[in-house]
């Protein structure tokens, strides 16, 4: 607000009179003009002016002026425009026998100032009516932007078709692609931001998704604002400590800077701050965008440079213009009164005063005879800087425009022309009517240099080949630079790569890392986050430090990724070296093994002294009852069966793995098979006994018989197509338990289902036979208890499955084992102990007549 005071038109009310008139605004003080022919105007920031609040007890053109502060590199980009303009029209080749001129105004970095220098190139006789235009014009053909303003001066240009070249607002588009290369280059995926201009929410927006997809994540990101003429100091003090604190604690070492020209400026204030505060300063690599560029000011002479030690930075790529320095050599504030710019930056950079300065001065006198070449380069740098090249650059393209507009013009004339001869030599043309130049621009239309300025490419003064694109804007490579200092505050800008947008793909970014000179406490190898801890994996933008995933390990820093143990290791508790599993099966020395041994050699036992009680007493009516063979099979069968245990303990090999499930399974299936033909043999001995029955032929051994063996034939091919379409063989399991190896025997499920399967078939049929004939006489009657054991055997392999799914290791063979050992447990108990009690203990009840009696 307080800058749009000062640039308003002052309304002035005249009491005595009675009438009021119309001030102009203050004027722009800063300026040079060399007019021509043809003019280019320039708008560029150079001083900057700051003063105390206005409280409007005086006119604030009083003091406006009172304060200035230059950006002594800036001032290079003023010689860049006048020393182009003057090889100009010293090449009679570009616009012969017209004189291009200049007219650059200084805008303090301000829009109001850049909008009302804009407006002034477009008025005449001095007077800012605008809109009117009276008098001689100054035939303006373009306007070249400085870095900062351009978008505020086209946003006014632009109304009234004025050319303009804008050369730096190209950089944040061009820039997405390297700044991303270089960073995954040095693996800099930890970094912090600081953010310094106008086009900072733009970066933010644009540039940091293609980080983050890119895994580059963000200690900070952090705003210092834009420094005014009218900032309040003690606020831009507090700003400033808070910037540094952010900066000396992050974790980050990898420091962004993207901001204006002023940029860098307004940091080494910050950094200034460490002298006051406690928090001692710490070395960071700074990588520094093509937009900031090295400036500072008269207060900054004494300052140390240092923390730009080994500093890389991209910069708009130049090649040196030798004439340049020369040019530099003659400049002498005395001999040249067009520039405005000259007395004031030979007193700051210089630090002494002119004999006819009003401000008071130090000491030392100026004599106009200083040579700019032995000022300190954190002073002023006599080479051409990246954008002093494009503002050189942009001056010869508006030249380059103006010989097309005016040849297209001569050859139409040429083409429609009667009687003349024909258009043969443009050039020759050119310079016979170069006469009438002037003329024409009168009467052009400007816009009409427009469709000239876009796409076209020429040559400049060195040699290289510049081309402009279809917004006005020049297309060019970026130099990558590092930067080395040196205590006589003075610094080399050494070129250690390129990205050239115009390469082959495999061409577009170079660097020469062996060229790179480090701060100090940083090298090749260390110059990553040097405060993250050991042995970690940085996950995608966590902000944290994470241990590596399981059964992976790091033992380097800041790995993009952890690497694989092998199977047969683990990662130890930090996830830093590999560890061999502990080789696991069920063994005979542990106490799951024991446990399972002992009770299935415990069963066996019973069921052998089971097998002696009843063939002891084979003569009995209790044993003859229910078919004795049949007996004697079903107890040989579950004695195997408690036998096959031991297939599962033990160190599995190549023959165990082959035989024990498909053992396990053949013979249990006798077994059950033994119990289905159990209770057929009691439903048909009493379906038989009533009168002209015709089952009675088929109580007897051969119903037996056919049903064991189409049982057991059934689970015999079963058995045979598992091993010989997917024979089970040793294998290990190395995933299933972190810590352990398991040695296992691979078996096809699909097969083992199918066996399991069949012997539920089984279990089931016998269930519900047994169930059916549950409440006949039960004299002989053996159906009550198969139910009971029928019905412990399917809640045991039910209770199974479940189990068997959700183990893993040894534990999975420990639960089928004793799977097995409480089904069979079961058949043996309910089915024999009864039968065994009255042999046993009730000898008197095991009598033929007894049992026709009930």
């Amino acid at each position: 607000m307080q800058s749009l005071l000062l640039l308003m038109p002052q309304v002035v009310c005249k009491e005595s009179i009675h009438y009021c008139e119309l001030d102009d605004p203050l004027p722009i003080r800063h300026t040079y003009h060399q007019l021509g022919d043809v003019n280019i105007a320039g708008i560029i920031s150079v001083f900057s002016t700051y003063s105390d609040p206005i409280d409007f007890s005086q006119h604030p053109s009083q003091v406006f002026h009172d304060r200035l502060i230059i950006l002594f590199q800036n001032y290079q980009h003023i010689l860049a425009l006048a020393f182009a303009i003057r090889k100009i029209n010293e090449n009679t080749q570009i616009l012969p026998n017209v004189t291009l001129g200049f007219q650059i105004y200084n805008s303090n970095f301000s829009p109001s100032w850049t909008y009302l220098a804009s407006m002034m190139l477009l008025l005449t006789q001095g007077r800012f009516i605008p809109n009117y235009n009276c008098g001689v014009t100054k035939h303006l053909a373009a306007v070249i932007g400085g870095p900062d303003i351009s978008l505020h001066m086209a946003a006014l240009l632009c109304i009234y078709k004025v050319p303009q070249v804008r050369c730096v607002e190209f950089v944040l588009h061009h820039l997405k692609k390297p700044q991303v290369l270089l960073l995954l280059y040095f693996r800099w995926i930890w970094i912090g931001v600081l953010v310094n201009d106008e086009n900072g929410e733009k970066f933010v927006q644009e540039v940091f998704p293609m980080f983050s997809h890119h895994g580059i994540c963000f200690d900070f990101i952090q705003d210092f604002a834009k420094v005014a003429f009218y900032s309040d100091f003690i606020d831009i003090v507090d700003e400033g400590l808070q910037i540094y604190q952010v900066l000396m604690k992050s974790t980050a070492n990898v420091i962004i800077l993207y901001g204006e020209s002023r940029s860098m400026s307004t940091l080494r204030t910050f950094l200034q701050f460490s002298e006051v505060e406690d928090i001692p300063r710490k070395a960071k690599i700074w990588f520094i965008t093509a937009p900031t560029d090295y400036t500072s000011v008269s207060f900054h002479t004494s300052w140390d440079i240092h923390f730009l030690q080994g500093a890389l930075s991209f910069a708009i790529h130049t090649k040196e213009v030798q004439d340049f320095q020369k040019f530099l050599g003659s400049i002498n504030p005395r001999n040249n009164q067009h520039d405005h710019f000259r007395k004031d930056f030979w007193e700051q950079a210089f630090n002494c005063f002119f004999s006819h300065s009003v401000a008071e001065k130090p000491v030392k006198k100026c004599t106009g005879w200083e040579r700019l070449e032995t000022l300190p380069t954190s002073v002023f740098e006599t080479l051409m800087s990246g954008q002093s090249y494009n503002i050189y650059n942009a001056v010869y393209a508006v030249a380059y425009a103006l010989q097309s507009l005016y040849l297209s013009k001569s050859r139409h004339k040429a083409r429609v022309g009667k009687g003349r001869k024909q258009f043969h030599n443009q050039l020759s043309l050119f310079k016979e009517t170069s006469l009438q130049f002037v003329s024409f621009c009168l009467y052009i239309s400007i816009f009409q240099l427009h469709s000239f300025l876009k796409g076209i490419t020429f040559n400049n003064s060195v040699g290289e080949k510049i081309s402009l694109d279809k917004n006005g804007e020049i297309i060019g490579g970026f130099d990558i630079i590092n930067w080395i200092t040196f205590p006589n505050q003075s610094f080399l800008r050494v070129k250690v790569g390129m990205v050239d947008p115009t390469a082959p793909p495999n061409k577009f970014f170079n660097i020469s890392i062996d060229s790179i000179i480090w701060p100090a406490g940083f090298s090749k190898v260390s110059y990553l986050n040097l405060d993250w801890l050991t042995f970690i994996y940085v996950s995608f933008c966590c902000y944290d430090c994470h241990l590596c995933p399981e059964r992976k390990i790091t033992d380097e820093k800041d790995m993009d990724d952890c690497s694989l143990c092998p199977d047969d290791h683990f990662p130890n508790l930090h996830r830093n070296m590999c560890i061999p599993k502990q080789i696991s099966f069920l063994s005979y020395k542990e106490s799951m093994g024991i446990s399972l041994t002992v009770l299935s050699l415990c069963f066996s036992l019973k069921t052998t002294l089971v097998l002696t009680i009843f063939v002891r007493y084979k003569d009995t009516p209790i044993v003859k009852a229910n078919n004795r063979n049949l007996t004697y099979t079903l107890l040989v069968s579950l004695l195997l069966t408690f036998l096959c245990v031991f297939l599962f303990i033990g160190r599995p090999d190549k023959i165990t793995c082959l035989i024990r499930q498909s053992a396990f399974g053949l013979i249990f299936s006798v077994a059950v098979s033994c119990v289905l033909a159990k209770t057929f043999v009691v439903v048909l001995a009493f379906m038989a006994t009533k009168p002209g029955s015709k089952l009675r032929k088929w109580v007897g051994g051969r119903i037996v018989s056919y049903i064991i063996f189409s049982c057991s034939l059934v689970q015999l091919s079963f058995c045979a197509a598992w091993l010989i379409m997917s024979p089970p063989y040793p294998d290990f399991d190395a995933h299933s338990i972190s810590e352990e190896l398991i040695l296992e025997c691979n078996e096809d499920s699909a097969m083992f289902c199918c066996v399991l399967g069949f012997m539920s078939f089984l279990a089931l049929v016998s269930f519900s036979a047994a169930f059916l004939a549950r409440k006949l006489p039960d004299s002989f009657n053996e159906a009550r208890f198969i139910t009971f054991s029928m019905l412990i055997f399917c809640s045991v392999w039910l209770c199974f499955i479940p189990t068997y799914l959700s183990t893993r290791g040894k534990y999975l063979l420990a639960v089928e084992t004793f799977s097995i050992i409480c089904s069979s447990a079961g058949l043996l108990v309910c089915i024999f102990l009864p039968k065994c009690f009255i042999i046993l203990m009730r000898p008197e009840l095991n009598n033929k007549h007894h049992l026709l009696k009930r």
